[in-house]
């Protein structure tokens, strides 16, 4: 074991910071943030998928109308990162998202992969919206009586999206979420509808032939998963959030449940109401506009048109909102030196980050042109799942290393008694569905780490500042748990120290042994008749503070060098 200077201790700190926030008016309360929430929800995976996830759970050849238990069993499966991510919102409630959660935890290189991930997961679901938007387009079509080249009408489309968000066009979420409401407002009417006037087939969604195998419905879940993908989403405005230690946990949690029962409730009339294989379209293929087939089959060519039109608006609004939101992860990771600089350069006119906007506008065009909707949909939810399982360790790490990284004190916790079992089941439950997924999902995932090593070793490590990371402890603390506590009695010494004299005298030891949290009493200024509890022998009485410092005091000077602090600290740690 050996010294420390201070540099070599840069990450560690003993006592609590105030939050990071980015000193914006805190103006969201729970209300709003239910909504932020579900409107980053509601879309593609309602719209879209599932007519794809009968067909996924029918084994890829029989379409099955229990796909309502996908929905509900990877609601259930999110609730783990839901928990964690509320946790960490409270801890860091500034503009930010789950890369920042995740740099902070595990360092740079594991958030060099993790921004990848983030940025590939958010991109291939704003191209998903693109393909419902394709989908939908030709009911469009056929009532304005005019031929349109669908692929060439999506690419403009993305075009005109990207160019909106050079601009900046900050009213796009202010626009999205009335647009989304009132598409899941009409879709909730039209099932109220079936229910009320059709002869409905609950056996379809109910029958043990209707759920196929129980690989099925595990693999299912994994491919309906990114549908929840926006549930967290409102983290990132957390430091406009009023009182976020309650609204923001109680909002994300509150969305949760609000849009799987919007998911299983619509998707179990969709199956009762019409026969599965209506769905589908060729002889293996499923329809990409499930929605318009349900509504008009339900109400009519007219009710169907309206759903179809809504579906083209949401869509359009989901890629917007999407591509902003994408966007910002590189232009995150080059302002933190993880990826080139040009990716930070913001608009000398607008204000955004264009080239970041660019390339994730280039990256969407070459998914909605090469790669098959359920590709796209099943790479989609797999990074989601990887991002969530990295979500619950980080809690973990954190709890764990909580001692030589105060700042982490979340203002809201994972209830105790749940804590650390919901994480472990968020992330055994992740790893479990990736396997069901299947072999692309893992190759998206190995794609993201073999890119994001070569990125970080080629570019980031040379420029980014080396700090001791929750996680480096957390595994220092399996193999040498003194060397933690000699770190952290190196960093409250020199934290005391601020004048840099090498020495402490009385006032700066207190400070010192409160940051290593040996002192247990005393009032609220410390004063020198504080009592320490001495851990070399529990039945020896407990010291004044001031005994203690003069009998460290080897050399007799009235002041404490730091070898004569470890000696101290070494003497009265607390036992356990």
């Amino acid at each position: 074991m050996g010294n420390y200077g201070p540099k070599d201790l840069l990450g560690i700190a003993l006592t609590p910071t105030e939050a990071v926030s980015d000193d914006l008016e805190r103006k969201l309360g729970l209300f709003s943030v239910i909504i932020i929430s579900l409107s980053a929800m509601i879309g593609s995976g309602l719209f879209v998928l599932p007519a794809l996830a009968m067909l996924e759970m029918g084994g890829g050849t029989n379409p099955v109308g229990g796909v309502w238990l996908a929905y509900l069993v990877a609601a259930f499966l999110v609730i783990p990162g839901a928990v964690s991510k509320s946790e960490l919102s409270t801890a860091m409630p500034s503009s930010g998202g789950s890369y920042v959660y995740v740099e902070k935890t595990f360092g740079p290189l594991i958030g060099t992969i993790a921004g990848l991930g983030l940025w590939a997961n958010f991109m291939l679901k704003s191209a998903f919206a693109l393909i419902g938007f394709k989908a939908y387009l030709w009911v469009i079509e056929d009532i304005i009586g005019v031929d349109i080249n669908i692929e060439t009408a999506a690419i403009f489309l993305l075009l005109i999206i990207v160019i909106i968000n050079i601009l900046g066009v900050k009213r796009i979420k202010k626009i999205q979420t009335p647009i989304v409401m009132f598409s899941a407002f009409y879709l909730l009417s039209v099932c109220a509808y079936a229910v009320l006037t059709q002869d409905l087939d609950w056996g379809r969604v109910s029958s043990k032939d209707s759920f196929g195998s129980w690989e099925d419905v595990a693999a299912t879940s994994a491919f309906v998963f990114v549908s929840y993908a926006g549930v967290t989403k409102i983290a990132a405005v957390g430091g406009e959030i009023k009182n976020p230690g309650r609204n923001m946990p109680y909002g994300i949690l509150l969305s949760l449940l609000i849009s799987c029962l919007l998911y299983v409730s619509v998707t179990m009339v969709m199956a009762a109401a019409v026969e599965p294989s209506e769905y589908m379209h060729g002889e293996h293929g499923a329809s990409e506009d499930p929605i318009y087939i349900f509504a008009e089959t339900v109400g009519g060519e007219t009710v169907g048109i309206i759903a179809a039109i809504l579906a083209v608006i949401t869509m359009t609004s989901m890629a917007l909102a999407g591509i902003l939101a994408s966007s910002r992860f590189p232009f995150a990771m080059a302002r933190d030196n993880l990826l080139p600089g040009f990716l930070e350069n913001v608009h000398a006119k607008y204000g955004t980050p264009h080239w970041a906007i660019i390339g994730t506008g280039i990256a969407m065009g070459l998914a909605i042109t090469f790669l098959p909707v359920h590709d796209v949909a099943e790479l989609a939810s797999g990074f989601k799942i990887m991002i969530f399982m990295l979500i619950n360790a980080c809690v973990i790490v954190l709890r764990n290393s909580s001692d030589s990284h105060a700042w982490y004190d979340p203002e809201w916790k994972t209830p105790r008694g749940l804590y650390p079992l919901v994480q472990l089941f968020g992330i055994l439950g992740g790893a479990a569905l990736l396997y069901f997924m299947g072999t692309k999902s893992l190759i998206g995932a190995g794609v993201a780490i073999i890119l994001g090593i070569i990125i970080f070793n080629s570019y980031g490590k040379g420029r980014v500042q080396s700090v001791i990371t929750p996680w480096e402890t957390t595994k220092k603390m399996l193999t040498d748990p003194r060397e933690v506590e000699k770190r952290r009695v190196f960093a409250a010494f020199y934290a005391a120290d601020t004048e840099g004299t090498g020495e402490l005298n009385l006032e700066g030891f207190i400070i010192a042994l409160k940051a290593l949290g040996y002192i247990v009493g005393g009032g609220p200024n410390i004063p020198d008749d504080a009592i320490v509890v001495p851990s070399a022998s529990k039945t020896r009485p407990d010291r004044l503070i001031r005994d203690i410092f003069h009998e460290g005091d080897a050399d007799e000077d009235g002041l404490i060098d730091i070898e004569e602090f470890l000696s101290v600290a070494e003497e009265i740690e607390p036992e356990g």
